[in-house]
């Protein structure tokens, strides 16, 4: 069974910055494709940036230049380093497993505040 498990969301002022972890349970981390999603109050789940195996990445246009996903195959875990924090940003961020997931963490909140 795959897990995935969030960590490291919290309040921070817009302008500052956070960081997300997510540790992955399961085999083969090296080959999956791995990815952040996320959703505030009232609207879609949406796409925030994905990284292949070997470590390309593909952001969406509103966090580009600003949110930065890597991954520690070793560690099988991957991260979102967030900058530049607006207050639209404040949504629960989900980990997810596959280019299109399959597989989805409990999610973390992050909370911007203005």
């Amino acid at each position: 069974q795959v897990q995935l498990a969030e960590s490291g969301g919290g309040l921070v002022q817009a302008g500052g910055s956070l960081s997300l972890s997510c540790a992955y349970s399961g085999s083969l981390f090296r080959f999956h494709t791995m990815g952040w999603w996320s959703q505030a109050p009232g609207k879609q789940r949406e796409f925030v940036a994905t990284i292949t195996g070997g470590g390309s990445t593909n952001y969406a246009d509103s966090v580009k230049g600003r949110f930065t996903i890597s991954r520690d195959n070793a560690k099988n875990t991957v991260y979102l380093q967030m900058n530049s924090l607006k207050a639209e940003d404040t949504a629960v961020y989900y980990c997810a497993l596959g280019s299109t997931p399959t597989y989805w963490g409990q999610g973390t909140q992050v909370t911007v505040s203005s």
